[in-house]
């Protein structure tokens, strides 16, 4: 299998079951040829100066390991070092975050045990989404529903070796409409022209990570992010994450470039925008500082009642979180 069949087999909706998802030995994130080692993030998180509402939620992080109890799939696309539940849970204490959506990340397959145990120590404080594909049966998927998944990720980014399958996603989102879930897709804004009528049509919510990965350097009038803004306004099934400033920066630190995308995106819909650290920030050009992400939120909505929106009402509204 060479590099390009192994990221492809990490895809969450394209097709046919891997190999078991545990089948990396549990004695370290060893990488694969094909799966480099990634850094971890800043150990050292600032204390921000903006102090977020009450039952504010990140919608978007990860956890990786203990890869002795959570070994990470042999097919994948990089290896992170472990990024644990106790440093994740450390880490939204000191940056004044109450509440959080586990995303599983694309190291694990589509074994999301990891997430689940994390939702289910949380005192309802976690809730889940999931990578799944066509194989798993309803019986699966319900059981990720009652175990406190809201949905399911896509990964269809160029330099993962994902191009878009708008056929399985189609097939899955119907699958997983009588859940209540939606589908949470990692997909270019440049993507989104192509794929506009696709999107719409889609049964369910859909959310797209990353500020569509969008280059800041390139404007707020490229084609791309018009896509995503037009897209973004006009159908009401679909939402944006207000996350990965790091990803879309071309100036760096501390990422202000990416403030007026931000609120671009907040404007044109506020009670679809949603915030998120994306801890611990696999395969990024610069590793950001989470207190200083938290410092952004006042730039991107700085009103208090969009504030609010962005970070509690909207995630309560999708992933089904008890009102704070």
């Amino acid at each position: 299998m060479d590099r390009r069949d192994c990221l492809r087999g990490m895809i969450g909706a394209m097709g046919a079951a891997l190999a078991s998802p545990r089948a990396l030995a549990a004695d370290g994130p060893t990488p694969l040829p094909s799966a480099p080692m990634i850094p971890g993030p800043d150990p050292n998180p600032l204390a921000p100066v903006f102090k977020a509402p009450p039952g504010a939620v990140d919608t978007h992080c990860h956890v990786f390991g203990p890869v002795a109890r959570y070994p990470y799939a042999a097919t994948r696309p990089y290896t992170p070092p472990e990024a644990p539940l106790a440093t994740f849970d450390a880490l939204h204490r000191k940056i004044g975050i109450d509440r959080a959506v586990v995303v599983n990340a694309t190291v694990y397959g589509f074994d999301n045990t990891i997430a689940s145990d994390a939702i289910a120590q949380s005192g309802g404080r976690y809730r889940g989404m999931a990578i799944v594909n066509e194989a798993m049966t309803d019986r699966q998927l319900e059981d990720l529903a009652r175990a406190g998944f809201d949905g399911c990720r896509f990964t269809f980014i160029t330099r993962l070796g994902g191009a878009p399958d708008m056929g399985a996603l189609e097939r899955v989102a119907r699958r997983v409409a009588p859940l209540g879930w939606h589908v949470d897709l990692y997909l270019e804004a440049k993507a989104i022209a192509a794929f506009s009528g696709t999107l719409r049509s889609l049964p369910v919510n859909y959310v797209l990570d990353h500020m569509g990965v969008v280059d800041a350097a390139e404007g707020l009038e490229q084609p791309a992010f018009r896509a995503l803004l037009a897209q973004l306004a006009s159908d009401p099934k679909c939402h944006v994450k207000i996350t990965g400033p790091e990803r879309i920066s071309a100036a760096g630190p501390p990422f202000h470039d990416a403030v007026p995308f931000a609120r671009a995106l907040i404007e044109a819909a506020p009670d679809r925008v949603l915030w998120g650290t994306d801890w611990p920030h696999p395969n990024v050009k610069t590793m950001p500082n989470d207190g200083a992400l938290v410092d952004l939120i006042p730039l991107y909505a700085p009103d208090p009642a969009l504030q609010r929106k962005l970070l509690v009402t909207n995630p309560e509204k999708l992933f089904r979180f008890a009102k704070a």
